[in-house]
């Protein structure tokens, strides 16, 4: 459900309301074909809109619901995190369309092109994340001295996420740290200039330290202390740097009072469960806050349709090394047995694996999804151990490791030593569709390896410039030319 834990979202929505106003009178990066077209019919300007921290508060829940995407089948509207399984999953040798049709098609055999509207669709909205982070960042002087430093860790927080999802995704991209409006002078020069990797990192890096300083562990569904380190640990792996440091986050999490939920499938079925660290919450049966990106994984949407379906290879792992995750992995299509859909995340219930639904339509489901978990933050705790150079921890690396095993109801490590691909096919299957397996690939340096094998074995066309995504063929167009695009492309 969309839980924002002590936020009551009844009492906030007029500020919500009168916040969405303001972010259409406001130019945000790629919001529109020019950004002001239609011409608002009703302007808020930030003088005016930001007179409490009551406002603030509402713009702070205003960057989840961006996250959180908009349940509709529009392709204008900016549908976030719910199209992100398209450029991880299923760009991945996880998960694939059943019919091998459309867009969505273009993922699974590396045949991406610039036009793609998934593509644009999610870069679009992850902008539009950022501006709604910034805008609370623009305005912090409203805030109590009390409250302050917890406002700015949450808003930090969120505008590193999104950068950091871009950044590896995109890889040089605009760097728009500030509310940027279409007058001012050196909108062009920010907006449509590609930065290096490293310096969108090294702002990542900086947000992501201001909210470890700043936040506790109020929440889950909202930006927390815990979530800060969680992802600034992930940060310093993906830059192959202070693995020291990421191991001593992890650590700084595993002593927080987070534990593995003793059955895998309450992961994922009991909302809010200790397990989790950071979820994107949905509503079931509500036209605001649901989603549907769940129904699209089934039958619910049509017998010939359906995308995020498991491959083969996957299925091979699963069965193998699942243990007692398998049945909440992946099922079979009841309708098609020889189609297997993934089981993490089932809106319209399954009385053989004692799910209940989440709604009454599946398109407009209430599962809520799951950013970071403690399950993670163990794995990478000894992924940080591995590639460090102490050999003091390698104890504690096989505890965290069999941690996770255990619960799985599999057996200890028999060899006390833990390789890189046992590391790599144990985050395949306690993560799978969770979008984390082609980051994983990428970071372990093994996509091109992987990637390419699968891509020949399935028929796919994967080169090394497909690690990268286009950066959107209408964001280069609004441009007039100063956007440049990835190689490949």
């Amino acid at each position: 459900m969309f839980n924002f834990n002590i936020i009551k979202m009844k009492n906030i929505t007029k500020h919500i309301k009168k916040l969405n106003l303001f972010i259409l009178a406001v130019t945000l990066f790629s919001c529109g074909e020019d950004f002001l077209s239609p011409a608002p019919t009703s302007v808020l300007i930030a003088d005016t809109y930001f007179e409490s921290e009551a406002d603030l508060e509402a713009a702070l829940v205003n960057m989840y619901d961006g996250i959180q995407g908009v349940n509709s089948t529009s392709n204008g509207d900016n549908h976030a995190l719910q199209v992100e399984f398209y450029l991880t999953e299923m760009r991945s040798d996880n998960t694939r369309t059943k019919s091998s049709e459309g867009e969505a098609a273009q993922f699974e055999n590396y045949s991406v092109v610039a036009t793609n509207g998934i593509v644009s669709d999610y870069y679009r909205s992850f902008y539009n994340v950022i501006f709604r982070a910034n805008t609370v960042l623009a305005h912090l002087d409203i805030a109590t001295d009390a409250n302050r430093a917890k406002i700015e860790g949450e808003a930090k927080f969120v505008r590193a996420y999104a950068y950091f999802n871009l950044v590896r995704l995109y890889g040089d991209i605009p760097l728009i740290d500030k509310v940027l409006e279409i007058t001012d002078p050196e909108y062009n020069s920010i907006a449509y200039t590609r930065i290096a990797k490293a310096t969108v990192y090294e702002l990542i890096e900086s947000d992501l330290l201001t909210a470890i300083d700043g936040l506790d562990n109020t929440y889950v569904s909202r930006a927390s202390l815990a979530a800060a380190q969680t992802l600034l640990a992930k940060v310093y792996l993906t830059l192959g740097t202070n693995y020291l440091d990421a191991q001593l986050l992890c650590e700084a999490v595993m002593g927080s009072g987070f534990t593995l939920e003793p059955n895998f499938k309450d992961v994922f079925y009991t909302e809010l469960n200790n397990e989790l660290i950071f979820s994107i919450g949905y509503i079931g049966d509500s036209s605001q806050d649901s989603q549907n990106f769940s129904a699209e994984w089934l039958n619910a949407v049509g017998r010939t349709s359906g995308v995020n379906y498991t491959t083969e290879d996957v299925r091979t792992v699963i069965d193998a090394l699942g243990g007692d995750r398998k049945p909440y992995s992946y099922r079979v299509d009841t309708e098609q047995p020889s189609q297997f859909q993934v089981a993490k995340y089932i809106p319209d219930g399954d009385t053989t694996l004692d799910i209940a639904p989440t709604s009454t339509d599946p398109t407009s489901a209430g599962n809520d999804w799951i950013v970071l978990r403690y399950a993670d933050v163990l794995l990478m705790h000894v992924e940080a151990i591995m590639a460090g150079t102490s050999s003091t921890s390698v104890q504690a690396a096989l505890d965290s490791f069999e941690l996770v095993r255990l619960r799985a109801g599999l057996l200890a490590d028999d060899d006390n030593n833990i390789t890189k691909q046992e590391l790599l096919d144990e985050r395949r299957v306690e993560l799978a569709f969770e979008n984390q397996r082609f980051f994983d690939l990428v970071r372990f340096n093994e996509a091109q390896n992987v990637l390419s094998a699968f891509s020949t074995a399935t028929g796919g066309n994967f080169n090394a410039s497909d690690l990268l995504l286009p950066i959107p063929q209408r964001e280069i167009n609004l441009s007039n030319g100063l956007l440049s695009q990835n190689p490949g492309y």
